[in-house]
């Protein structure tokens, strides 16, 4: 049996209703999503729950819920099965997930920290300024080229690398505009924009990185009970002197999300357990993988596949 990683998922997998289902199936997801409440001094539960749509769309509302609704999961995953993780990964807010899973950082600041970092990457750059593009069939060489062509004195760059041939670039509004033009001329058809509402892991978030880092210099960090493959670096880390600044420069860097899961391959993975709302991850983890197995938890019904 090979090793097995427990891997969360970041912003854009967020949905009205998501962990409704087991917090009314499980008391300890009941009381994950109360103490996330707690922990803010408002409705999170609520907002998870029932939406809108709108606010939880909110990167300061979007942050704390994801990572909420996937720490319910992995409480009510491990206390119905005992199943345990050699390897933690998330993607973007995901490790911070992680960082949660692997004992790193307590929940309340994390749920904390997570609603700072979504309000200061929002407030780095005004609504409208920056963009966010999903670039399809291009080989990262490839795309970095139209991105420096596309720059003109402004930002755009690789934000995240997703799998082979899904690449998200961030930058601002235009420049990303120019990329997906360049790209479409040069025969790369399927180029869009994203809904997200700021150019996240672009060089125009380092602002936020700088007040995240007064946040975290705050917080406590503790020994990790496994390894978390980190975004910055796609290797494990088990330091808890590094955890702080990986945080920080994970803002903006890019993701690099298909060298991460290569790397938990051959550190031996080859079970993934996708914790939180959504499939996107494990879709993704397939692209980069065919040989690996994959499922996901983020309800009563995937609790109980792995029971």
């Amino acid at each position: 049996m090979g090793k097995r990683a427990f891997i969360f998922p970041g912003q854009g997998s967020q949905f009205p209703g998501m962990g409704k289902e087991l917090a009314e199936n499980f008391s300890v997801a009941r009381h994950t999503f109360e103490e996330a409440d707690d922990a803010l001094g408002s409705r999170l539960s609520k907002i998870c729950f029932e939406g809108p749509e709108d606010e939880l769309k909110l990167t300061a509302n979007t942050q704390p819920a994801i990572l909420t609704t996937s720490i319910a999961a992995l409480r009510v995953l491990r206390q119905e099965t005992g199943v345990a993780a050699d390897y933690f990964a998330g993607h973007s807010l995901g490790e911070y997930s992680a960082l949660v899973a692997a004992g790193v950082l307590q929940f309340a600041e994390a749920v904390r920290t997570v609603r700072a970092r979504g309000t200061f990457m929002q407030e780095a750059v005004p609504v409208g300024v920056g963009a966010m593009a999903a670039v399809l069939g291009v080989e990262a060489d490839v795309l970095a080229g139209i991105c420096a062509e596309a720059t003109l004195g402004q930002v755009v760059s690789p934000a995240n690398f997703n799998s082979p041939g899904q690449i998200v670039i961030a930058g601002h509004a235009e420049a990303v505009n120019r990329a997906i033009e360049i790209a479409k001329a040069r025969g790369f058809r399927k180029a869009m924009l994203l809904p997200v509402s700021a150019p996240f892991h672009s060089s125009l978030m380092i602002p936020a990185g700088e007040r995240l880092s007064e946040v975290l210099a705050r917080i406590e960090v503790a020994d990790f009970t496994a390894p978390v493959v980190t975004n910055v670096e796609a290797k494990a880390n088990s330091d808890k002197e590094r955890v702080r600044e990986l945080l920080v420069r994970q803002v903006s860097a890019p993701v690099q999300w298909d060298s991460s899961v290569r790397e938990m391959v051959r550190l031996g993975v080859g079970d993934f357990v996708e914790i939180g709302p959504g499939k996107v991850l494990s879709g993704l983890v397939k692209r980069i993988d065919k040989e690996v197995s994959t499922c996901n938890v983020e309800d009563t019904a995937g609790v109980r596949a792995l029971a």
